[in-house]
């Protein structure tokens, strides 16, 4: 189903159509996606779901996250603004018959208000124009009570000073490259990911495997993941041309106004990963 994109960042929605036509996580093994799923979804109350249940992935991507949804429920929708987006997410989950795809963007849902029984949408918002009016969007359609978990960017609240500085420096290089025709922005996130990514993932494995606590640690979460995944998280992270970052209390307010109650965070990363559930109608 085609909708007219609203409340998209242009340069954005084709940047990441080439990151994930590019990375379509078919390298990856089932144990590295699954690990990834469950840090996202720990917090998420599937008891609260009927095995019927009607769904929505927003800002599907390559489908990483719906394969493993869709085993659980009656039907779910991955909508994506970008078609070359939704060609990969319709290949790697051709096998689910319980499937729908929607090219629209977050501003335009193709969903009768009140007519969801949950939603997600992991690592997406932070990447348009308003969070905020896309955050009630999505509320919009869901059923009262229905459960939703959000993934943004965090703004680091949790770190101490130095990390926080060293984001800046990162985030600086990161408006640099954006700039670049794609080939050059494309090898540098590479070389990024091979000389920048993975020596400091395998040292926090090292330091972790002595004793060491490495929650402080650059890239500390990456220690255990594969090659694969850093060239395509350096990919996002620095080929992303809109990109916003928010703190906990911040999460947590955008949540309450767009209509959610009983938002709590996981305590443990990603950062920031919230959950709750509509609270009232927002139409």
């Amino acid at each position: 189903m085609a909708s007219d994109v609203t409340n998209a960042h242009g340069a954005t929605v084709r940047s990441f159509g080439h990151q994930w036509s590019r990375f379509d996580q078919a390298p990856l093994s089932d144990e590295e996606i699954r690990a990834r799923f469950d840090e996202y979804f720990r917090i998420f109350p599937w008891d609260t779901l009927a095995s019927d249940a009607s769904g929505v992935d927003i800002g599907c991507g390559s489908g990483r996250w719906a394969r493993f949804v869709a085993m659980r429920v009656g039907e779910l929708h991955c909508v994506d603004a970008s078609d070359e987006a939704l060609r990969v997410a319709e290949n790697n989950l051709h096998a689910f018959s319980n499937i729908e795809f929607h090219r629209a963007s977050v501003g335009d849902l193709p969903f009768e208000d009140g007519s969801l029984d949950f939603a997600y949408s992991l690592g997406v918002l932070h990447h348009v124009p308003d969070t905020a009016a896309a955050l009630e969007a999505i509320v919009r359609v869901l059923k009262k009570d229905a459960p939703l978990l959000l993934y943004l960017y965090y703004a680091f609240d949790n770190r101490p000073l130095w990390y926080r500085s060293l984001w800046k420096i990162t985030d600086a290089a990161r408006r640099v490259i954006i700039r670049l025709p794609r080939p050059v922005k494309s090898l540098l996130c590479e070389t990024l990911a091979l000389f920048v990514y993975w020596p400091l993932a395998r040292s926090a494995r090292l330091f972790n495997a002595m004793g060491c606590d490495v929650s402080t640690f650059p890239l500390a979460l990456y220690r255990d993941r594969s090659i694969y995944s850093m060239r395509t998280d350096s990919r996002d992270r620095f080929g992303t041309p809109l990109e916003k970052r928010f703190r906990a209390d911040e999460i947590r307010q955008l949540m309450l106004e767009a209509g959610l109650e009983d938002i709590h965070f996981s305590n443990s990363p990603p950062y920031w990963c919230a959950v709750g559930k509509k609270a009232r109608d927002t139409r």
